[in-house]
């Protein structure tokens, strides 16, 4: 595990399975449309129970870049942040994940939660570089962290170890 203190909150990474943490929110890499399919969000689906879609589809729907919280169902997170990234190709992506980043740390800050963990949104199905990505959300975090924030702990849970080494060499 490998982390950095910013002012009085830490930047964690950690590899492993992000629905295990024990964390008072985890974030989903959604789709707009607030739909649970796969990776990230079918593991939330399968341990976190019906309660999350159903919440999901009471909100509707969200836009790229954009972030929506439910309770966290069965899983040992309280809640869920709901971030919609970008799909590669469809244009000012950078820009978008860097939203969908900085809104799940202003729901942080809104719902008074101290700690949160992150997948490496977009890189799964909606094809997102995860070079590309880690730069973003890493230094998304790190830029709110030096702002006026109660977020004690903003993990980055990465599912493999490849990705892990790529976030690794960006924090450092």
């Amino acid at each position: 595990m490998k982390e950095l203190k910013i002012n009085d909150s830490l930047l964690i990474l950690e590899q492993g399975d992000i629905t295990e943490l024990n964390v008072d929110v985890i974030v989903n890499a959604a789709n707009a449309q607030l739909i649970l399919g796969g990776g990230v969000a079918g593991a939330v689906r399968k341990k976190g129970g019906p309660t999350i879609q159903e919440e999901c589809n009471k909100i509707g729907s969200t836009f790229v870049g954009g972030a929506v919280i439910t309770t966290g169902g069965g899983l040992k997170a309280k809640y869920v942040i709901h971030a919609v990234g970008p799909r590669m190709g469809e244009g000012d992506e950078d820009h978008k994940l860097k939203n969908a980043t900085l809104n799940s740390l202003k729901l942080m800050d809104e719902y008074k939660l101290k700690t949160i963990a992150f997948p490496a949104i977009s890189t799964g199905i909606f094809g997102f570089p995860i070079e590309r990505c880690s730069k973003i959300m890493i230094n998304t975090a790190k830029e709110y962290l030096q702002g006026n924030t109660q977020i004690e702990k903003v993990i980055f849970c990465l599912y493999t170890i490849s990705d892990f080494d790529i976030f690794e060499k960006e924090l450092k």
